[in-house]
């Protein structure tokens, strides 16, 4: 009986193991994601510098789902087409080329969804010929839909200096 025992235990060890490695680890998926991400986010910096509307909203989720609390009003913006209109009037108040990056972004994907942090920076120069330069935050939460991942909820901000109650447009750490 102890021998059946010994011999069980070890198959049953045996096996466990084989099984344990035929499991294909987390991390190379989780590291695939954070590139696919990472790519979104470069195609999405890409896409604001070529000022090209329709790439930039490749980068989010379509339909109703999307909800951003953008840094200039209005407050929110529900749903793809909302948010849309949002980016072709920021277009439109810069009638020359943008420059914008992206830098400090930080991901971390957990099965389907993702969420990451950016400094976003643009400068151009506005309708009337003065400069304009803004440095933002932004938080994002992504979802890997039908195997693309896209942004389904943004939240970009700029500090505020209480005591006089002006916005940091060009925050610094």
């Amino acid at each position: 009986m102890r021998v059946s025992l010994v011999t069980s235990a070890l198959v049953l060890t045996v096996g466990m193991a084989g099984l344990m490695a035929s499991v294909p680890a987390a991390e190379p998926a989780a590291h695939s994601d954070k590139a696919a991400i990472e790519a979104l986010e470069k195609g999405f910096a890409d896409a604001v510098n070529a000022k090209d509307l329709d790439a930039i909203m490749k980068a989010y989720a379509p339909g109703k789902t999307l909800f951003v609390f953008d840094v200039a009003p209005p407050r929110q913006h529900v749903g793809w087409e909302d948010y849309k209109t949002d980016w072709q009037q920021l277009l439109s108040s810069f009638p020359g080329s943008i420059k914008f990056s992206i830098s400090d972004l930080s991901i971390t994907t957990v099965g389907p969804v993702a969420y990451g942090h950016s400094i976003q920076s643009l400068q151009s120069t506005r309708s009337n010929g003065s400069k304009f330069e803004l440095v933002v935050r932004v938080t994002d939460v992504y979802r890997k839909m039908h195997g693309e991942w896209l942004i389904v909820q943004e939240h970009v901000s700029v500090p505020v200096d209480l005591d006089s109650a002006k916005a940091d447009l060009l925050s610094k750490p």
